[in-house]
């Protein structure tokens, strides 16, 4: 999360990040819930030894071996995870097959308006933001449909259907990336320059992402609109919007805060609603609706799970932005910059010596050079 730190002063803002993440000798139990946060982290001292010298890596290691769930963040060792889909190569490829034929259908329905400018630069914001990034969230709809449908509802034309549903989802996030570039100043997405920071494009960007938006339910209603789940679906893009704005505002409202009023509460709030619905409940509730799921107990556990895992999707997407290379993670990191209320701001201000309070209360949200300069001081 503390990229700047990392790329102005190499180990010094690794050194500060880790030592407030570093707890008093002892044993970390957790309890019962499943949080991943130190909210529910308790210190017991099963077996007190002697202070020992060691040298910092010896230290970490050993630590890792006592705690009983270890965070990635204290092994340096820690390989990068591989960064792939959860289908497979042909189900990917199936998936691509069919954008062109979205992309012919959107562009067709435009030029009933305009023939020529709009429906040309139109589909060139489809291809340049659609297609680009993983599309877990597409994919997730398609593998959702295809574990809950009953194996004669599995038709060709049932499973492009479910393919279509799964490019809404991506052209939905398409939305949110591209005014979140907007109101994060940020320069790269996906391994290229954000779509507003195209030299002819600009603040068209914004218009892009209305018609994105309105685009999506274009497709519902040419796809679904004969179906008795179609109102289902139309409700819960708009609910899923709503929802997600929501938290969107929240991000930004929080980075108006001071760093020492960061709670998990508040972050977990945050990840919640600007996440966790749209990455994880969204696929799987679409195609519980499209393979006839009405039951609201099955709605409510489900969106239980899928918002927790969402949550733990964030905090890792958190140190990511950190200590993430942007050659394997496709953006640069910002959130230290624009002062974002993040899992490891938060850890970090529960952990930290007073001192450590005192350095990220004043450099916390500041530019690169200043917070290094920052961090100078102290070391």
């Amino acid at each position: 999360m503390l990229s700047t730190m990392i790329r102005a002063g190499g180990s010094v803002g690794r050194q500060l990040i880790r030592s407030a993440e570093v707890a008093p000798a002892g044993v970390r139990t957790i309890s019962k819930s499943s949080e991943v946060n130190s909210d529910y982290m308790t210190m017991r001292d099963n077996n007190p030894t002697p202070k020992v010298s060691r040298d910092y890596q010896s230290k970490m290691q050993i630590r890792l071996k006592k705690v009983s769930r270890a965070l990635s963040t204290l092994n340096c060792s820690v390989p990068e995870a591989a960064t792939h889909t959860a289908v497979s190569k042909s189900e990917s490829r199936e998936f691509m097959a069919v954008f062109p034929d979205l992309v012919r259908d959107l562009t067709d329905y435009i030029k009933k308006y305009d023939e020529k400018v709009a429906a040309k630069w139109f589909a060139r914001a489809l291809q340049y933001n659609v297609p680009q990034g993983k599309k877990n969230r597409g994919l997730a709809a398609v593998l959702a449909y295809r574990m809950l449908a009953k194996s004669h509802e599995l038709t060709p034309e049932n499973i492009r259907r479910a393919h279509y549903l799964g490019w809404c989802i991506e052209m939905f996030q398409s939305v949110f990336l591209i005014c979140d570039d907007v109101m994060d100043g940020s320069q790269t997405r996906r391994g290229q320059p954000c779509w507003y920071k195209v030299d002819d494009v600009k603040l068209t960007a914004v218009n892009d992402a209305l018609m994105l938006d309105a685009a999506i339910f274009h497709v519902l209603k040419k796809q679904f609109g004969d179906e008795p789940y179609y109102n289902k679906l139309v409700e819960m893009f708009n609910e899923i919007k709503f929802i997600t704005t929501v938290g969107q505002s929240l991000d930004l409202q929080s980075a108006k805060l001071d760093v020492t009023q960061y709670t998990m509460d508040l972050y977990k709030s945050i990840v919640s609603h600007k996440t966790a619905y749209y990455t994880f409940y969204l696929p799987v509730a679409l195609a519980m609706h499209m393979t006839g799921f009405n039951d609201p107990e099955v709605f409510r556990q489900t969106k239980t799970i899928l918002l927790e895992i969402g949550r733990f999707f964030q905090a890792q997407d958190d140190f990511l932005d950190c200590f993430g290379d942007p050659a394997v993670t496709g953006k640069i990191g910002t959130d230290i910059e624009e002062g974002k209320c993040t899992w490891l701001a938060v850890v970090c201000m529960q952990r930290a010596s007073d001192e450590q309070k005192d350095i990220m209360k004043e450099f916390y949200g500041s530019s690169g050079e200043l917070m290094f300069g920052g961090l100078m001081r102290c070391a």
